[in-house]
């Protein structure tokens, strides 16, 4: 395969020669709405006043973290007794979650594999959830390396995940792209010297991967 030295949006200059991605909603569809909108039965301002106040980002990003999910159901449950069957539905039906893959992209993933292009991952993902979503989803297996938050204890756009992967795998990264749905995330990518795409659909990405030769 031929890497290219086309430069990201305000990117490193220099070939790519790996592509680093992130996983939900890149390559797995994520959104807790998928589960509450069915549980709340459409009633669309109960459940984004219960995402915004009960089982929000933040808490959720500490089991991306690491934290035990009986542990954060627990404590919150104890924090709304009101809403406890709606918090455990939060880890017992979490796969309600993952409807499915992003249209096209896991074909991307195969795409650059069948080039020879080396491909790795830093996700954010509860430990326990990431083994669930691998089994659902064997193409997750397919990296040369990857980085789950709740396996190491840290969460992006933390530098020191990304430099579990620089330093676990020999990633330069001057020489990697990275993928990801979030500015923060991309932010810190570029911070680090890597190329970056923010990503908001397949076809986009194909486009920025033959800019890249790498496609």
């Amino acid at each position: 395969w031929a890497a290219a030295s086309q430069p990201s949006s305000g990117g490193p200059m220099g070939k790519v020669e790996a592509v680093v991605f992130d996983i939900g909603n890149v390559l797995l569809q994520w959104d807790p709405r998928h589960l509450y909108r069915e549980i709340f039965d459409g009633d669309e301002a109960l459940m984004e006043s219960f995402l915004a106040e009960v089982c929000t980002p933040a808490w959720n990003l500490e089991q991306d973290r690491g934290r035990p999910w009986a542990e954060a159901v627990a404590t919150l449950a104890a924090e709304f007794p009101d809403c406890a069957e709606l918090i455990r539905a939060f880890d017992e039906r979490w796969m309600e979650m993952v409807p499915d893959v992003v249209p096209g992209s896991p074909e991307i993933l195969e795409d650059l594999k069948g080039r020879g292009v080396p491909v790795y991952a830093i996700t954010n993902f509860s430990a326990d959830k990431f083994a669930l979503s691998r089994e659902r989803y064997p193409f997750l297996g397919g990296f040369d390396g990857i980085v789950v938050s709740g396996e190491v204890g840290l969460v992006k756009p933390d530098h020191a995940i990304f430099h579990r992967l620089f330093d676990g795998f020999r990633v330069r990264p001057s020489e990697s792209l990275f993928i990801d749905d979030s500015e923060a995330n991309i932010r810190a990518a570029a911070e680090l010297g890597m190329h970056s795409h923010h990503f908001a659909g397949a076809a986009g990405l194909r486009s920025a991967l033959e800019k890249y030769g790498l496609l």
